[in-house]
């Protein structure tokens, strides 16, 4: 059984806020959050206040900044982690980018991103541990290098900071909503807009623990913003492009499940059940053959840009779907050219 909190797509962060001691003594800022902040290092500090993760009385500081009495000061700093110990694995890597600072890599379908209940061994991060040794972490056991994850089942591009400063400048634009991250998905029945944004606020479903819910008040979930359009229809199915302006757990399947368009063989969120076509000929055999093909929800992280956190380059990158999804889409095809 999956647990939400090991396999979902929400970035972590920690947010900070503290307003200084009317008595305090002018003090370095990194200094200062060294004693605020459980388990940071200064170097760690300092490559947060560089990139502007640190705010005082609402504007950027440097990391020479002395804080004064009641001054207030706000931190987004990569989220601290349950323990895990994380052993090296001599995994192999699609590589898609690689320099001095960051890591793009393709994940293939079925890989887990980072060790958790249930899940030691056979992650992305014990394949980086193995071929990359020491990546920024915090804590003793940590999640080297990440910033955001997908899902387990869901494949395509993920970015990993191999600095310090590449930490927490990737995890700055994260939190910004800066990052472009576009997917494709293969939704159950016809969308009837060719585009549209789904608004909302997720949390767990109280019914069932490993899913995401959406709601529709504020205090029930986190903001949950979803932009969809068509990229090709199928009468039964239809294949659309999600682009998310928030990084929310299950963020597309929850949301693609709440507007009654689930995801084509996501049996977490009721996409392995037949939704449209059964008056189709042959069909519960043709849909039945497609699951086999592609037994995972039909969901890959295709588009993946960002700001260089050294160079300042616009960084986009887009990979091209795996094997299953694509042989899925041509009998799809090939079978609707039929009707």
């Amino acid at each position: 059984m999956s647990n939400i909190e090991e396999h979902g797509e929400e970035e972590w962060f920690e947010h900070y806020s503290f307003v200084v001691d009317p008595g305090q003594e002018p003090l370095r800022i990194d200094r200062w959050l060294q004693h605020k902040i459980a388990n940071a290092s200064r170097s760690r500090i300092q490559a947060g206040i560089e990139v502007g993760c640190v705010l005082v009385n609402d504007r950027v500081i440097k990391s020479n900044y002395k804080v004064k009495p009641n001054d207030k000061v706000r931190v987004v700093m990569p989220e601290e982690p349950r323990d895990t110990e994380v052993y090296p694995e001599n995994i192999p890597l699609d590589i898609v980018y690689e320099d001095d600072d960051i890591i793009v890599v393709n994940k293939p379908a079925g890989m887990v991103v980072h060790p958790g209940f249930n899940n030691y061994n056979g992650t992305l991060v014990n394949a980086l541990v193995y071929h990359f040794g020491e990546l920024p972490q915090k804590g003793e056991h940590h999640r080297p290098g990440l910033i955001h994850r997908i899902d387990k089942d869901t494949s395509g591009l993920l970015v990993v900071g191999k600095t310090e400063k590449a930490l927490s400048h990737l995890g700055k634009q994260f939190f910004d909503h800066s990052i472009e991250r576009k997917y494709t998905a293969l939704v159950w029945r016809e969308l009837e807009e060719e585009e549209g944004t789904i608004t909302g606020y997720l949390a767990r479903d109280p019914k069932d623990r490993r899913k995401s819910k959406h709601f529709d008040l504020p205090e029930d979930g986190k903001i949950a913003i979803t932009h969809y359009r068509i990229l090709e229809r199928f009468h039964f199915l239809t294949l659309v492009e999600c682009e998310l302006e928030t990084g929310r757990t299950h963020q597309i399947r929850a949301h693609m499940s709440h507007i009654n368009h689930p995801l084509f063989s996501d049996e977490l969120y009721g996409g392995s059940d037949i939704k449209a076509g059964l008056n189709l000929p042959k069909f519960k055999q043709f849909v039945h053959n497609c699951f086999q093909e592609m037994p995972r929800q039909a969901l890959h992280a295709r588009v993946l840009g960002f700001i260089h956190p050294t160079t300042g380059e616009k960084m986009r990158f887009e990979q091209e779907l795996p094997e299953d999804f694509r042989t899925v889409i041509d009998k799809v095809r090939s079978y609707t050219s039929q009707l």
